[in-house]
This record gives structure tokens, C-alpha cells and sequence, in this order.
């Protein structure tokens, strides 16, 4: 009998405790349980890390302080400790979370009540400058979440990893609204590279983000683990829930989770109710340039943010603060790949009007565009002339003789290599004995080259006495076909040349083409 009453005993003790009786949740009434009941000072301690705190004072110093106005947007409410009577009863925020009706089971304790108080007395400001951002971030995280199906209140993630700073980064190397890291930014194929970091796109890291909650939930089918896991990673929820004896509950596994983690699942219940209950904490959205309403306009060629800045009645700044996922200033549009560009819904219709302007607006002093595509057969048409034909030049042909090399007969004529084997259009130095090689030597010179080379050895071309008449385009360049040539060797010599051109532009059929001589000249379209 006394086993049995003892047993009555211990179950009743637990349902007064947890309340379960009338909650799916594990809604702490007005105690927490035993385990987590500990004296205040020491719950506040372990329940808010100092490393959180430090972090949500250092990104509202470095991104909305600096925005701000001194004077101008911040009342002095703000910068004050708040103290407005007596603290608020935890039935009025327990009842206050119930009415919320969210789809994530929010529990409450005295650990949930330090972060609550956190955000509304001691950090007023910081919320103040959260809640002037999330009339422009909100929307997006709610459109994301609402298409795949999440519940809305994951939007107030971003607040807890980067209090709405899409260019948050960490000491770990996590970066944007939602702090990815470097590689699992790549893994939901985001695009990290010197001009454009996606991980601080707000929309295009939302997809990814709700792409990572998605594969956590299907995991843990339960968005409390879920939340724990996106901060500390699945691992280490794995282990909290080893080590507590496999229990799947956020509060059994409390102990065995990293430090921080522990503070983070407080802190985003903490955040969810403070953003819909800053009214009765006398808390109200603080001013930022964002507008309200926005665009996005595809670019398809590269654009720097200060030709449209110049051009139209919109900062620099401005720009950047829509599209912080830009590094450099630029949009890297181009070869066939495009950009968005977020802009106020009030200028979109100016610059599409004014955007071929706008383009053009000392674009070379922004993008050199001489050296940005390489095509080879218009390289070709530009040096053709300078290494084929070149003005007040001699062409001498010399036929290569035993114990030659391509370097020694450069040597000789006082050329460089490289345009000897342009003009012979060579691409190896292979050379065989009776070979033909054009050089191009001074006019004042071809008689020294002629009495220091034997003339069974050199001789100078008809043409020799004959200035070279520039090449246009329409033009052609006569080849020597050479011992081991065929149409398809000669046009490989020619970038952009088909086979099927050098029968055209020659008059040759299959057959013909089939018959070609060492020393018949075909004519070469430049």
C-alpha cells in the first residue's frame, strides 16, 4: 500500500509541476521544473550566455547605430533602463503566449522570462531598431515560409542569428540574416565569390534557410529540436538526446546541449512574444531608410551602383542597403547571366526609362571593356597584318637547310620566334630540310641578309621592293600549302575558318580538294 500511495503521490506532483493535464506543449505554469527552479541569480547567469548579449549589442553598434541620426530617431526611453512599476506576472505572459496560437509549441519558464525581459527592459533599443526592419524583412520570410509550407514563425529566427543584419558575420565565419556558413551556403547552392555573397540576399537565403529547416524536420519532426539543431547543428542534438537516455524533448535534453544553445530556444520564444507585445512594454519600431515598397528589375549587364546614383534621385547607400548581397559596388551581370537589382517601387519606372543612359554612364571608367571578350578571329583580323604583312618590310623566303632550328634561323634574320612561327603558321617548332619559311626583314636590309645568307639558301620575293598594303576585313591572305597539308591543318591555322570556307572562297569541290600540290596558294578570307 504504501508503494501505491507513493506512486499516486509522484503522479499527481508531476501533472501540478507540468501541467500536462490541459497542454501538448511543455508549458511551465508559474514553475519551472525542479531541475531548472534554481535561485535568480544564478538561472540569469546560465541562461543568458554573455557571449549573446555581447553579440546583440555589437550588431545594433555596427549596423543601426551608424544609421541613425544622433538625437533624431532615439528617444531617450530607449537609452534608459527601464523601470516602470512592477514587473509583469508570469500568468500574464504565460496567458500572453497562449493567445499567440502558433503552430511551434512554446513553453515558459523562468529561464523563457530572463530573455522576455531581456528584450523589453534591458535591451529596448536594439528592439526598437529590430522592429523598424522587420516591416521590410518580415514580408519576405513569411512569403518563402508560407510557400513551402513552414510555419511563420520561423521569421523570427533571423532576429536571434543576426538581429535583422544581412551582413552580420560571425567570429566562425557565418554571415547574412540567417548566418550561414561558408559551406553549407554552397551546399543549398548559394553563390559565394568576389563580387556577390547570396548568403546576404535576404530572399535568396531565406530559400536556402527553408531549405535546411525542411531537411532538420524531417528529421526530428518537431520544431523546438529543430530550432536547437539549426543552431548548434544535428550532431549535437543527436548527442543531448543520446546522453539524456534518448528523450526527444527540448527541456529533458536541456543539459547535454551547448551553452549557448540552451539560451537560443528562450530566446527566439522570447523574441516571437516581444515582436507581437512590444505595444504593452511601451516599445515602438524606430525609423530606417528602407522603404517600405520595393521592386526588382533583372540586370543583364554589368552595372555599377554609382551610375545609377548619378543618374537618379537614389544614394549610393541606399542601394547597398537593398542589395547588400553586391561586395564590390557591382552587379556582375554579363555573357549571358543575369542579376536582380531591388529598387524603391517609385524609381523602378525612372530607370527603366533612363537605363541605356544609365549604362552608358562612364562606362569606361567603371568597366574596361576592351580586354573583356577575347575573340579570336577578331585578333586575328586586328594583328593579321602587323606579323603577316607588315608595312616597310621585305619579305625574304628561306628554305631550311641540314642542322637548322627555328631559333637559330630567328637568330639570323634578328626576329623574334614567336612572329616567325606566326608568320609561317607554325604552332610547334618542328621544321623539316627543303622547308619554305617566310621572314619579313627591313627594305635597308635585305641586301646584308642576302650577302651574309647564301643565295642557294635566300632569296628575295618578287614583291620584295613592293610596300605591303594594309589588310582589311573582306581581305585575303594567301597561303603556300606545304608538303603534309590538307584543307582541315590549313584552317586549324585560322581561327574561325572552316574547311568548308577555304573550298568556297577557292572554287573547290570533294574531288579538288582532295588533290591539293605543295606550293599552290589558297586564298585565306581575314
Amino acid at each position: 500500500m504504501r508503494c501505491l500511495f507513493l506512486w499516486l503521490c509522484a503522479i499527481l506532483c508531476c501533472n501540478t509541476v507540468f501541467g500536462e493535464s490541459d497542454r501538448d506543449s511543455l508549458k511551465v505554469r508559474l514553475n519551472p521544473p525542479s531541475r531548472l527552479n534554481l535561485p535568480a541569480p544564478a538561472l540569469l547567469v546560465d541562461s543568458i550566455p554573455g557571449a549573446i548579449v555581447e553579440r546583440l549589442d555589437d550588431l545594433y553598434s555596427k549596423w543601426y547605430v551608424t544609421r541613425l541620426h544622433e538625437g533624431n530617431y532615439v528617444d531617450s526611453v530607449y537609452l534608459m533602463e527601464y523601470n516602470s512599476g512592477p514587473s509583469v506576472p508570469d500568468s500574464v505572459y504565460l496567458n500572453r503566449l497562449d493567445a499567440l496560437n502558433s503552430a511551434i509549441k512554446l513553453s515558459y519558464n523562468d529561464i523563457v522570462r530572463n530573455y522576455i525581459e531581456l528584450y523589453t527592459v534591458r535591451r529596448r533599443a536594439q528592439v526598437g531598431a529590430m522592429l523598424g526592419l522587420s516591416s521590410y524583412y518580415f514580408p519576405m520570410f513569411e512569403e518563402v515560409l508560407d510557400r513551402e509550407g513552414l510555419p511563420h514563425e520561423l521569421k523570427y529566427l533571423p532576429v536571434i542569428e543576426s538581429a535583422l543584419n544581412p551582413r552580420a558575420f560571425s567570429r566562425a565565419g557565418a554571415c547574412g540574416l540567417w548566418q550561414f556558413m561558408y559551406g553549407t551556403g554552397k551546399m543549398y547552392k548559394l553563390e559565394i565569390n568576389s563580387f556577390i555573397d547570396e548568403r546576404r540576399d535576404p530572399v535568396k537565403s531565406t530559400e536556402a534557410a527553408v531549405c535546411f529547416l525542411k531537411d532538420l524536420y524531417k528529421i526530428y519532426e518537431d520544431w523546438i529540436l529543430v530550432i536547437a539543431a539549426y543552431n548548434c547543428g544535428p550532431g549535437n542534438v543527436n548527442k543531448a538526446i543520446r546522453r539524456s537516455g534518448s528523450k526527444k524533448n527540448y527541456w529533458d535534453i536541456y543539459f547535454h546541449l551547448p551553452r549557448e544553445t540552451r539560451g537560443y530556444v528562450p530566446a527566439f520564444i522570447a523574441a516571437m512574444y516581444t515582436f507581437n507585445y512590444h505595444k504593452e512594454h511601451n516599445i515602438y519600431p524606430l525609423e530606417n531608410e528602407l522603404p517600405t515598397m520595393c521592386d526588382t528589375i533583372m540586370i543583364s549587364d554589368a552595372l555599377h551602383f554609382e551610375q545609377i546614383a548619378k543618374l537618379m534621385d537614389v544614394s549610393v547607400e541606399q542601394i547597398r542597403d537593398l542589395n547588400p548581397q553586391y561586395r564590390s559596388d557591382i552587379v556582375p551581370a554579363g555573357f549571358g547571366k543575369s542579376y536582380c537589382l531591388r529598387m524603391p517601387y517609385n524609381h523602378v519606372g525612372d530607370f527603366i526609362d533612363k537605363q541605356d543612359t544609365i549604362f552608358a554612364y562612364n562606362r569606361n571608367s567603371y568597366f574596361n571593356d576592351s580586354d573583356r571578350t577575347a575573340d579570336p578571329k577578331n585578333r586575328f583580323k586586328k594583328y593579321a597584318h602587323a606579323h603577316a604583312a607588315p608595312s616597310n618590310k621585305a619579305k625574304l623566303i628561306y628554305t631550311v637547310k641540314s642542322g637548322d632550328v627555328i631559333g637559330k634561323i630567328a637568330e639570323k634574320f634578328n626576329v623574334r620566334l614567336s612572329d616567325l612561327k606566326y608568320w609561317n603558321g607554325m604552332t610547334k617548332d618542328r621544321i623539316n630540310i627543303g622547308q619554305k619559311m617566310t621572314v619579313y626583314v627591313s627594305k635597308d636590309k635585305v641586301a646584308h641578309y642576302q650577302s651574309k645568307i647564301d643565295a642557294k639558301y635566300a632569296g628575295v620575293a618578287a614583291n620584295a621592293e613592293v610596300e605591303a598594303e594594309s589588310l582589311s576585313e573582306g581581305e585575303f591572305f594567301y597561303y603556300t600549302i606545304r608538303r603534309g597539308d590538307n584543307l582541315w591543318s590549313i584552317a586549324k591555322k585560322y581561327p574561325g575558318v572552316s574547311n568548308r570556307d577555304i573550298m568556297k572562297w577557292n572554287g573547290l569541290s570533294d574531288r579538288t580538294a582532295k588533290n591539293l600540290k605543295p606550293g599552290q596558294k589558297l586564298k585565306i578570307k581575314i
